[in-house]
């Protein structure tokens, strides 16, 4: 069910711009070159023996279509209608996980940041699960233009006893269209708790000289494509090596305890968005279980 006001927490502030109102106080400052606004909520919970939409709010280019399922988990798809992001646009994703529910998170088609004449483009997303739920954030990659300037923001609250699967990928240029992203400005935050204490955080930024920080020999080889996944289980160990052997060389997987489960976390790069993928879909496969690839995926 859409509406035409916001639902945010109390706390949250908001600022009117144009016809819509954007995002939180985290999020938005004085945004004269704003040029796009969005957000969308979505709440699930656990009735009747599976996962059904309790709540679902959208506003601005922020859009969410619900594909029919007839078992868990529930499955969303976000749609950015602007088409893109450049400096000044603002987009905030928020999904809560009621109890031993279980939902999967996708885009309809990859993210593209374009060039920026002022200002940066900024994602927010946050991210609720509860007791013994699950969440599969698993959205197609975010492409980023020459001369773009992006942060994004991923916060991860998760209760005792409750899963998540996150991935984040990002390819710098477009090789076969013969576009390679030089300069520009990129910040990706996550902040991942379970039972009210941290247990991940990162931050990574690249800029203002990409494709040179990129060539480094350590840093990424000259590789272009990137992704990072992270999984929270109980079940990460078990899972460990078949992660490495889809891996391969071009990146990486860690195993650790963490708050009375695990936690797994994947690097990998190659040298194009496609090379990238074909190893991203079966180690998608692999973590998120009987879920599955998302339906909108495909090499």
């Amino acid at each position: 069910m859409s509406s035409n006001k916001l639902y945010i927490d109390k706390a949250a502030a908001v600022l009117n711009v144009g016809a819509v109102d954007t995002i939180e106080h985290g999020l938005t400052s004085a945004l004269p070159a704003q040029r796009v606004a969005g957000m969308a909520q979505l709440a699930c919970d656990r009735t009747g023996g599976r996962t059904r939409l309790r709540r679902l709010y959208q506003d601005g280019s922020a859009k969410i279509r619900m594909p029919a399922v007839s078992t868990d988990p529930l499955e969303a798809v976000l749609i950015n209608t602007a088409g893109g992001l450049t400096g000044g646009d603002r987009l905030g994703w928020e999904v809560h996980v009621g109890a031993g529910a279980s939902a999967s998170i996708t885009t309809q088609a990859c993210e593209k940041v374009y060039r920026a004449a002022s200002d940066r483009a900024e994602v927010r997303v946050k991210l609720i699960v509860g007791a013994d739920g699950r969440i599969a954030w698993l959205p197609q990659e975010t492409i980023v233009f020459d001369r773009s300037a992006f942060a994004r923001r991923l916060d991860l609250e998760l209760a005792a006893g409750a899963e998540a699967l996150v991935l984040e990928a990002t390819v710098f240029g477009r090789l076969a269209m013969g576009e390679r992203a030089a300069q520009g400005s990129f910040h990706d935050r996550w902040r991942v708790s379970q039972d009210g204490a941290l247990v991940h955080a990162e931050d990574f930024r690249i800029g203002p000289g990409i494709a040179a920080t990129l060539g480094r020999s350590a840093v990424a080889g000259g590789a272009i494509a990137l992704a990072t996944v992270l999984m929270i289980s109980p079940r990460v160990e078990a899972l460990l090596d078949p992660a490495r052997h889809i891996i391969g060389g071009q990146g990486d997987a860690s195993v650790w305890n963490v708050k009375k489960s695990g936690k797994l976390l994947a690097r990998l790069f190659a040298e194009d968005g496609y090379q990238l993928r074909k190893r991203l879909v079966p180690l998608v496969e692999l973590l998120n279980g009987r879920a599955g690839l998302p339906k909108l995926w495909s090499l």
